[in-house]
Protein backbone atom coordinates (compact mmCIF):
# COMPACT_ATOMS: atom_id res chain seq x y z
CA UNK A 1 0.00 0.00 0.00
CA UNK A 2 1.44 3.69 -1.19
CA UNK A 3 1.06 6.34 0.52
CA UNK A 4 -0.13 9.88 -0.63
CA UNK A 5 2.49 12.86 -0.68
CA UNK A 6 1.31 15.98 -1.45
CA UNK A 7 3.53 18.75 -2.39
CA UNK A 8 2.97 22.51 -2.24
CA UNK A 9 4.35 25.79 -2.60
CA UNK A 10 2.95 27.89 -0.05
CA UNK A 11 3.64 31.51 1.03
CA UNK A 12 4.13 32.46 4.79
CA UNK A 13 0.33 33.07 4.77
CA UNK A 14 -0.92 29.97 3.06
CA UNK A 15 -1.29 31.47 -0.69
CA UNK A 16 -1.13 28.52 -3.35
CA UNK A 17 -2.48 29.81 -5.66
CA UNK A 18 -0.50 30.30 -9.21
CA UNK A 19 3.00 30.50 -7.74
CA UNK A 20 4.98 32.96 -10.00
CA UNK A 21 6.34 34.03 -6.66
CA UNK A 22 8.26 31.49 -6.62
CA UNK A 23 10.71 32.67 -9.54
CA UNK A 24 11.95 35.14 -6.88
CA UNK A 25 13.86 32.42 -4.64
CA UNK A 26 15.76 30.37 -7.18
CA UNK A 27 16.05 26.30 -7.06
CA UNK A 28 18.85 25.60 -4.86
CA UNK A 29 20.70 21.94 -4.97
CA UNK A 30 19.28 20.83 -1.69
CA UNK A 31 15.89 22.01 -2.50
CA UNK A 32 16.08 19.75 -5.89
CA UNK A 33 17.11 16.90 -3.90
CA UNK A 34 14.46 17.09 -1.25
CA UNK A 35 11.75 17.44 -4.09
CA UNK A 36 13.71 14.44 -5.59
CA UNK A 37 13.01 12.54 -2.67
CA UNK A 38 9.34 13.12 -2.33
CA UNK A 39 8.91 11.75 -5.99
CA UNK A 40 11.56 8.96 -5.94
CA UNK A 41 9.12 6.66 -4.16
CA UNK A 42 5.99 7.48 -6.27
CA UNK A 43 4.81 5.31 -8.55
CA UNK A 44 1.76 7.31 -9.34
CA UNK A 45 0.39 10.87 -9.80
CA UNK A 46 -3.05 12.29 -8.54
CA UNK A 47 -3.83 15.44 -10.00
CA UNK A 48 -7.33 17.17 -10.26
CA UNK A 49 -8.55 18.36 -13.83
CA UNK A 50 -7.49 22.00 -13.85
CA UNK A 51 -3.74 21.72 -12.13
CA UNK A 52 -3.20 18.56 -15.09
CA UNK A 53 -4.64 20.71 -17.88
CA UNK A 54 -1.97 23.52 -16.76
CA UNK A 55 0.56 21.26 -16.35
CA UNK A 56 0.12 19.22 -19.63
CA UNK A 57 1.35 22.05 -21.82
CA UNK A 58 4.42 23.17 -19.40
CA UNK A 59 5.76 19.64 -18.90
CA UNK A 60 5.23 17.66 -22.05
CA UNK A 61 7.98 19.53 -23.99
CA UNK A 62 10.20 18.98 -21.04
CA UNK A 63 13.50 16.34 -21.22
CA UNK A 64 15.49 15.63 -18.05
CA UNK A 65 18.22 17.75 -19.75
CA UNK A 66 15.69 20.84 -19.33
CA UNK A 67 14.37 19.76 -15.70
CA UNK A 68 15.78 16.58 -13.67
CA UNK A 69 11.68 16.35 -12.86
CA UNK A 70 10.61 15.87 -16.42
CA UNK A 71 10.51 12.14 -16.85
CA UNK A 72 8.77 11.96 -13.63
CA UNK A 73 6.19 14.09 -14.41
CA UNK A 74 5.71 12.71 -18.12
CA UNK A 75 6.43 9.34 -17.74
CA UNK A 76 4.99 8.03 -14.70
CA UNK A 77 0.78 7.31 -14.72
CA UNK A 78 -1.12 10.66 -13.93
CA UNK A 79 -4.66 9.91 -12.34
CA UNK A 80 -6.95 12.88 -13.36
CA UNK A 81 -10.18 13.54 -11.39
CA UNK A 82 -12.51 14.73 -12.96
CA UNK A 83 -16.30 14.26 -14.08
CA UNK A 84 -15.42 14.69 -17.48
CA UNK A 85 -14.11 11.32 -18.04
CA UNK A 86 -10.60 11.03 -20.24
CA UNK A 87 -11.51 13.20 -23.21
CA UNK A 88 -8.50 15.25 -23.25
CA UNK A 89 -6.23 13.55 -21.08
CA UNK A 90 -3.51 12.86 -24.26
CA UNK A 91 -0.17 13.73 -21.69
CA UNK A 92 1.41 10.83 -21.22
CA UNK A 93 -0.10 7.60 -19.40
CA UNK A 94 -2.74 9.97 -17.72
CA UNK A 95 -6.61 7.71 -16.65
CA UNK A 96 -9.91 9.66 -15.47
CA UNK A 97 -10.72 9.00 -11.81
CA UNK A 98 -14.45 10.25 -10.01
CA UNK A 99 -13.26 11.28 -6.33
CA UNK A 100 -14.49 9.38 -3.80
CA UNK A 101 -12.54 8.57 -0.59
CA UNK A 102 -13.18 4.51 -1.32
CA UNK A 103 -11.93 5.17 -5.09
CA UNK A 104 -8.77 7.47 -3.72
CA UNK A 105 -8.12 4.72 -1.11
CA UNK A 106 -7.95 1.99 -3.26
CA UNK A 107 -5.57 3.91 -5.66
CA UNK A 108 -3.08 4.01 -2.55
CA UNK A 109 -3.85 0.08 -2.08
CA UNK A 110 -2.83 -0.78 -5.93
CA UNK A 111 -0.33 1.58 -6.28
CA UNK A 112 3.59 0.00 -6.72
CA UNK A 113 4.79 3.39 -4.74
CA UNK A 114 3.58 6.07 -3.38
CA UNK A 115 1.10 8.31 -4.83
CA UNK A 116 2.35 12.06 -5.60
CA UNK A 117 0.04 14.88 -5.40
CA UNK A 118 1.16 18.69 -6.39
CA UNK A 119 -1.51 21.70 -6.85
CA UNK A 120 -4.86 20.47 -6.92
CA UNK A 121 -6.00 22.51 -4.45
CA UNK A 122 -9.96 21.70 -4.08
CA UNK A 123 -8.61 18.12 -4.55
CA UNK A 124 -5.93 18.33 -1.73
CA UNK A 125 -8.92 19.73 0.42
CA UNK A 126 -11.17 16.78 0.24
CA UNK A 127 -7.84 14.32 0.64
CA UNK A 128 -7.44 16.12 3.80
CA UNK A 129 -10.24 16.46 5.04
CA UNK A 130 -10.84 12.66 4.19
CA UNK A 131 -7.96 11.76 6.29
CA UNK A 132 -5.93 10.27 2.74
CA UNK A 133 -2.91 12.58 3.33
CA UNK A 134 0.24 10.73 4.32
CA UNK A 135 2.66 13.32 3.82
CA UNK A 136 2.22 17.15 3.58
CA UNK A 137 5.08 18.49 2.59
CA UNK A 138 5.16 22.72 1.76
CA UNK A 139 7.75 24.00 0.30
CA UNK A 140 7.18 27.63 1.98
CA UNK A 141 8.23 31.00 0.48
CA UNK A 142 9.16 33.80 2.93
CA UNK A 143 7.09 35.85 1.85
CA UNK A 144 3.40 37.23 2.31
CA UNK A 145 1.19 37.79 -0.26
CA UNK A 146 -2.28 38.98 1.67
CA UNK A 147 -4.30 37.86 -0.93
CA UNK A 148 -5.10 34.87 -2.99
CA UNK A 149 -6.28 31.48 -3.46
CA UNK A 150 -4.61 29.73 0.35
CA UNK A 151 -4.52 25.70 0.96
CA UNK A 152 -6.87 26.01 4.02
CA UNK A 153 -10.02 27.71 3.36
CA UNK A 154 -11.60 30.13 6.37
CA UNK A 155 -13.51 27.86 8.66
CA UNK A 156 -11.28 24.80 7.73
CA UNK A 157 -9.43 22.71 10.93
CA UNK A 158 -7.00 20.50 9.89
CA UNK A 159 -4.77 18.71 12.91
CA UNK A 160 -1.61 18.05 11.55
CA UNK A 161 2.42 16.48 13.53
CA UNK A 162 5.21 18.14 11.99
CA UNK A 163 7.05 15.28 10.80
CA UNK A 164 10.23 17.24 9.73
CA UNK A 165 11.45 20.68 8.66
CA UNK A 166 14.35 21.83 6.64
CA UNK A 167 15.36 25.43 5.67
CA UNK A 168 17.20 25.65 2.46
CA UNK A 169 19.41 28.46 2.07
CA UNK A 170 17.55 30.60 -0.56
CA UNK A 171 15.06 30.98 2.81
CA UNK A 172 12.77 28.58 1.50
CA UNK A 173 11.11 25.81 4.42
CA UNK A 174 10.55 22.68 3.70
CA UNK A 175 7.92 21.48 6.47
CA UNK A 176 6.61 17.55 6.15
CA UNK A 177 3.46 17.00 8.09
CA UNK A 178 1.57 14.34 8.67
CA UNK A 179 -1.85 13.18 10.65
CA UNK A 180 -2.65 14.03 14.04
Amino acid sequence: MGKIKVQQFMTVDGVVDAPVWTVAYPWTDAMLAGVGAITASCSDILLGRSTYEMFAPAWSTRTAEDDPGAPFFNDTTKHVVTSRGADGLTWGPSAALEYSEPAVQQLKDDAAGDVYVSGSVQLVRALLTDRLVDELHLLTYPLALGEGLRLFADGTRVELALLTGTTYENGVAHLVYGPA
